[in-house]
């Protein structure tokens, strides 16, 4: 069977990645000029101050003109570089569709966050590593196009827990009205951007979860009295001719109340390190989400939980922001003194201390309602890329795993062969042979990231494919262990053990066995084997068993109706071995492991 064909998505890609692309060169351009003006006026500025303080030979008033328009270039060019960067990321986001649909999207910066995270990279979990979950041409990598930790962080847990046939459901539904909404994913991968590199969702969530106590409305009113007195007795002693005596008096017991607050006060100004752009980002997300109208529950319960009390997320961010901002100028030396008499930091902090206590535990659900829509919009994107993909029905009444053209997501198109597999009802085991390199361990992958695909609620790369809720167990890629000491022999049969407590969940398992036990000699692992699989079987698991051994093959024919020999064939063309990757009934007659030694120069 030949290959797929590529979507018809890339046209339209590569029409907004033009658009972008130009816009961001535009934009490049204006900024550059932006900045030559800015220091043109700066030097103009600078020699106009030597003829007002050095020569004397003009008015100050002739500084104005050009401290005003310095001041506007500064915003105007920091608006530019702004749009520039968000242009940029769209460029970013359509580039990178472009190569998932061209199959040239290995190697992404989501592989690389991968890698560093060991929690996701467990070689004792159950199938992560044996399905190529994570890492460098991955199904992480294929799928992720989170901007945000937490989008990455939800993303990974879906693929390694499966989910309830609610929630996939659920998912399935949010998904499909996502896929057609390609602005609002842009838009939120542009603004999500921006917080990766700064913005800390775990320390920000700790800051915002932190036992506070509420500042009382009487301290606010004091704090502003006191200010308000200073000032005005500053004012009276200066305009007046007022007692000095009174300003003391007044700044004294100004002091005094900061110092008594001070440990407050320090707790609260510990928000200045936090980024002031990033939390702005974070709020045009949420206020891209909160604005957006959908229609599937899963979106609208995800809208409904920001919003809380009937305020906003993005307006709560947007006033933390400006707090921040406002701490921002007391480290003005100019100001410093001013802020000083209103009694600026400590009525900030105590702004902050209050809006803590009224927002901070609301943070984390913030960013984990910010993470679930990324990972949504994430498989959006892979339903959008392939729309020859199927969403699964899912069976809650029978344990089943039937599909028909089934391939794999990861192989590029020209390459990948569609299989159909069909277990459940009767037959629970299919024992696969077949001759070295003819797609035997390939098949097994295939079923194995197709059902982790449907149980997170994504499309499936087949024509139809019908699945119950199964517990995963793999044993592809089993490895020796040096650190831990063990063999290759013992980690395979460690996790069999391991897939068959899965087995004995409240969930049928779904096992798939490469070349099981073939670090023992035959005798034992005829035996061993067949007692494994019996042991599947009786706790009602589906699975696959590969195998080179075609004494195995009996297994199938012990089991009766539960059990069935499938295998891959090749033949000789020309002198050389050709794979069709098609699975057939029966077992396999021949054997090509002369031929490949021959072929690679043995003498055999």
């Amino acid at each position: 069977m030949g290959g797929d064909s590529a979507p018809s998505h890339s046209s339209e890609y590569q029409r907004r990645l033009d658009l972008h692309a130009a816009e961001e060169f535009a934009l490049e351009r204006r900024s550059a000029q932006l900045s030559n003006l800015r220091l043109l006026v700066f030097a103009v500025g600078a020699a106009a101050s030597w003829f007002v303080f050095g020569a004397r030979s003009l008015e100050a008033a002739w500084l104005a003109p050009a401290v005003i328009g310095f001041v506007a270039l500064v915003i105007l060019h920091d608006r530019a570089l702004q749009a520039r960067d968000r242009a940029g990321r769209a460029v970013a986001f359509y580039e990178g569709g472009l190569a998932r649909l061209e199959d040239r999207w290995l190697g992404s910066d989501a592989a690389a966050r991968a890698h560093d995270r060991p929690e996701w990279n467990d070689p004792h979990h159950p199938y992560a590593e044996d399905l190529d979950l994570f890492g460098r041409g991955s199904l992480f990598e294929l799928l992720c196009g989170a901007t945000t930790q937490s989008g990455e962080e939800t993303l990974a847990r879906w693929l390694l827990e499966p989910a309830s046939p609610e929630t996939v459901r659920s998912r399935q539904q949010a998904v499909k009205e996502l896929a057609g909404k390609l602005d609002l994913r842009v838009d939120l991968a542009r603004q999500g951007a921006a917080l990766r590199e700064r913005l800390h969702p775990d320390a920000l969530t700790q800051w915002g979860s932190e036992p506070v106590k509420p500042v009382a409305r009487s301290l606010r009113v004091s704090a502003a009295l006191l200010a308000a007195m200073t000032v005005g007795t500053l004012a009276a002693w200066l305009l007046a001719g007022a007692f000095a005596i009174w300003f003391a008096l007044a700044a004294g017991a100004q002091s005094v109340f900061a110092l008594f607050f001070r440990g407050r006060i320090h707790s609260a100004l510990s928000a200045g390190g936090l980024p002031v752009r990033e939390l702005a980002a974070l709020g045009g997300v949420l206020r891209r989400i909160e604005g957006e109208r959908f229609e599937s529950p899963r979106l609208l319960a995800l809208q409904g939980r920001l919003e809380g009390a009937g305020v906003r997320p993005s307006q709560q961010v947007a006033r933390l922001v400006r707090l921040v901002e406002f701490l921002d100028a007391r480290r003005n030396q100019i100001f410093a003194p001013i802020g000083a008499l209103l009694l600026f930091s400590t009525q900030i902090a105590f702004a902050i201390e209050s809006w803590r206590a009224e927002c901070g535990p609301r943070i984390a659900d913030w960013i984990a309602a910010v993470g679930e829509f990324e990972a949504l919009c994430s498989i959006a994107g892979f339903a959008y890329e392939n729309p020859d993909h199927t969403y699964p029905e899912i069976d809650d009444d029978v344990s089943r795993f039937e599909a028909r053209g089934l391939g794999h997501p990861l192989l590029p198109r020209a390459n990948r062969v569609r299989n159909g597999v069909s277990m459940g009802g009767d037959l629970q085991v299919l024992v696969v042979s077949g001759s070295n390199m003819s797609g035997k361990s390939t098949m097994l992958r295939t079923i194995g990231v197709n059902a982790v695909l449907a149980l997170a609620g994504s499309p499936v790369c087949a024509e139809m494919l019908r699945i119950s809720p199964l517990a995963i167990g793999a044993s592809i890629r089993v490895q020796d262990s040096l650190l831990e000491g063990s063999s290759r022999f013992y980690a395979e049969i460690t996790r069999l053990r391991q897939i068959v407590e899965i087995s004995e969940g409240s969930r049928p398992a779904l096992f798939l066995l490469d070349e099981i036990l073939h670090g023992t000699n035959s005798h034992d692992r005829g035996i061993g084997a067949a007692a494994v699989v019996r042991s599947l079987v009786e706790r009602g698991a589906l699975g696959l068993v590969t195998t080179h051994d075609l004494a195995l093959a009996k297994v199938a024919d012990e089991l009766g109706e539960k059990g069935r020999n499938v295998h891959f064939e090749d033949h000789l063309e020309a002198g050389k071995i050709v794979f069709d990757y098609q699975i057939r009934p029966g077992v396999v007659s021949k054997s090509n492991a002369l031929e490949l030694m021959r072929s690679v120069g043995l003498d055999v």
